[in-house]
């Protein structure tokens, strides 16, 4: 069996063929900070009608309770980035990570072939993939592997490659080297605060649900509120306005 440290760069080889931007590895542990931030943006309602974020709580919190005996939560980076515009100018418009093919499909299937990787060529391990699919806290996991800092308008964002990238975990009961986070590069830039149209960023770091028109045209079931009207920005589908104002994703590279 491989040690702990060939393990570890077999897996993020692995991944890199597969086709992953990134690769990095954290404890599986109790998120305690994470805990007393999450309570508080439930409690401001800032998940507005999302009401499965008020759901398995623990689990969110804990990967140990997604998988029996977890010991490590690999976490992985899926580029989407496109330099493709809608060929009308004047049609509502369509957030870039839904031009293509659903990525949960295109994704499991490469968490599949990578968890196979892992039991063929290190043992018999035991662990459940995931992709946008359960309570795990992507963003917070990503972020203590090292793969970039969550900014302002509260996505994850890489100092070489910017931020269109998906986020999936491999969580398993194997243990690996764990990674460092890294620090925030943000500064004092405020771009992507500045530049939202509806306010949903009010709070640096923080998103408003509410106001986000991500939500509003994706998750919200009831009606857009008149409040928004003029606001939208043409958006039928999802909003990159806060990535694409973003310094950082200068360096995004194409797909």
């Amino acid at each position: 069996m491989p040690t702990i440290s060939e393990s570890t760069n077999l897996i993020r080889n692995e991944a890199e063929r597969l086709g992953f931007y990134f690769c990095g590895f954290s404890k599986a542990e109790f998120l305690e900070l994470e805990a007393s931030q999450l309570e508080n943006w439930l409690r401001k309602e800032n998940h507005g009608e999302m009401q499965y974020m008020e759901n398995h709580f623990e689990k969110r919190l804990d990967p140990r309770k997604l998988v029996d005996g977890a010991q490590t939560v690999i976490s992985l980076g899926y580029n989407y980035f496109t330099n493709q515009i809608q060929s009308d100018p004047s049609a509502p418009k369509i957030s870039k990570y839904a031009y293509g093919i659903d990525y949960h499909l295109v994704i499991k299937e490469k968490l599949k072939l990578l968890f196979h990787f892992i039991q063929e060529k290190i043992g018999e391990v035991n662990g459940r993939m995931f992709v946008d699919s359960a309570p795990v806290m992507e963003k917070t996991w990503a972020k203590k592997s090292g793969l970039g800092w969550q900014g302002k308008n509260a996505n994850l964002i890489n100092k070489e490659k910017g931020s269109f990238f998906f986020l999936a975990e491999l969580i398993v009961d194997l243990k690996l080297d764990y990674d460092q986070p890294i620090k925030d590069y943000c500064g004092t830039c405020t771009k992507c605060l500045d530049a939202c149209p509806t306010d949903a960023l009010h709070t640096p770091y923080e998103v408003d649900s509410k106001k986000c028109i991500s939500y509003l045209t994706i998750e919200l079931k009831n009606q857009i509120s008149e409040e928004f009207k003029g606001k939208m920005d043409n958006w039928m589908f999802g909003c990159d306005i806060c990535q694409d104002v973003c310094p950082w994703n200068r360096f995004s590279i194409l797909h």
